[in-house]
């Protein structure tokens, strides 16, 4: 196809732009490797360079940058500004005519749609706190990235709302597909922003762990009955949830349960346990192998409960979910260490985020039990949250 050549200036120095008006636009998919992996370099630098950035990212290969630079304008994909310089013309600037267009065809992401995707993308429809607020620090990330996180943080929502658990490569398979999709920079940001092991998903099979003066009696399939004593344990025993699913019956001396939401409380609280206390892990929002394997427990060795989780918006809510557990084998719950003066009585709070303020105002709205609607307003009053470590 014939090429345009506009003069630029009346020169010296002599000037010119070729570019290409009529005719389908090159094919990208018939450049060469070499070609490919350096336009794709020069794309992701901006639509628009000098010469010696092409050429520099060419590096050694200053031919292939003149090849390239040559097909970019015969296909109609480039604006060249050139100048005289002795007796041949030397580039000085190059415009891409449609960059979206030839990321696209290239196979690379286009900057702009994603952006616009990104403008346009709902991201407080998330109601699990540590999801939005996750969702709120994708801003600081590049749109295209962000977008595929935002993914991960929806699947990772329809995974809680399905009540889910499994490992790692089970919720990759369930996001995207395949078990390797999820790369390990995504994995630590999830981990980052959000209890793994609260949504139900662990690098391998996940355990209850608890310490009881309870005797169970469990079968396995094939199997005959077996016992286990749930504190023969200096602290803890970790049980899966195939082996709660087994249990047929429990000799239980239980004055009550007590669920813990810190990690380092509960196992603190576990070598310490008055005698009579049942001391269960409750990994933050309770995943729905942990409500069910907590129902089954405790419809073979029944008490009331007592919950401790932080002094926090999501600390009510986690409570109030594993308090639903006890409510429907209607059973008595409590949480006492989550009165107002705890949160008071703390060496060091943190302030209360815009998720936290959101979070709390719908716990509010909602009702609230009077521990928890104390805590509630001395939360709002303070302006501040704690940690369950710091009083228990």
């Amino acid at each position: 196809m014939p090429e345009q050549i506009e003069w630029l200036g009346a020169g010296p120095p002599w000037r010119r732009r070729r570019r290409r008006f009529d005719g389908p636009r090159g094919a990208a998919d018939t450049l060469p490797a070499e070609r490919r992996a350096l336009l794709a370099r020069w794309l992701r630098r901006g639509g628009r360079s000098y010469w010696e950035t092409l050429a520099g990212d060419a590096g050694k290969a200053y031919p292939l940058a003149q090849a390239l630079l040559e097909w970019l304008v015969q296909g109609g994909w480039a604006v060249l500004d050139e100048e005289l310089r002795g007796q041949g013309w030397w580039p000085r600037q190059v415009e891409i005519v449609d960059p979206g267009a030839l990321r696209t065809a290239l196979g690379l992401p286009d900057p702009q749609a994603a952006r616009q995707a990104w403008e346009s993308a709902e991201r407080t429809h998330f109601v699990h706190p540590e999801l939005l607020a996750a969702a709120e620090a994708l801003a600081a990330l590049p749109p295209a990235r962000a977008l595929r996180r935002l993914a991960l943080l929806e699947r990772l929502d329809s995974w809680q709302g399905e009540e889910r658990s499994g490992t790692r490569r089970d919720f990759a398979w369930f996001a995207r597909g395949d078990t390797k999709s999820i790369s390990e920079a995504e994995w630590n940001w999830l981990a980052e922003h959000c209890d793994l092991a609260g949504f139900g998903i662990s690098g391998h099979t996940p355990q209850l762990l608890i310490a009881a003066p309870v005797l169970l009696h469990v079968q396995l399939p094939g199997r005959r009955i077996a016992s286990i004593a749930l504190d023969a344990a200096a602290d803890w025993i970790g049980l899966t949830p195939a082996t709660v699913a087994a249990i047929v019956g429990a000799d239980a001396c239980l004055r009550c349960w007590r669920l813990v939401e810190n990690r380092s409380s509960f196992e603190r609280l576990a070598r310490q346990r008055p005698f009579g206390d049942g001391v269960v892990w409750l990994p933050g929002f309770p995943p729905g192998w942990w409500r069910t394997a907590m129902a089954r427990l405790l419809a073979c060795a029944p008490a009331a409960a007592d919950i401790a989780c932080d002094p926090d918006p999501a600390g009510i809510a986690i409570a109030l979910e594993a308090g639903h557990i006890w409510e429907a084998a209607g059973l008595a719950w409590q949480a006492p260490e989550m009165a107002a003066a705890r949160l008071h009585g703390l060496p060091q709070r943190k302030p209360l985020t815009e998720a936290d303020r959101r979070q709390l105002a719908r716990l509010r709205a909602a009702g609230l039990p009077a521990t928890f609607a104390g805590l509630a307003a001395a939360l709002d009053e303070l302006g501040e949250k704690g940690e369950q470590e710091g009083y228990l």
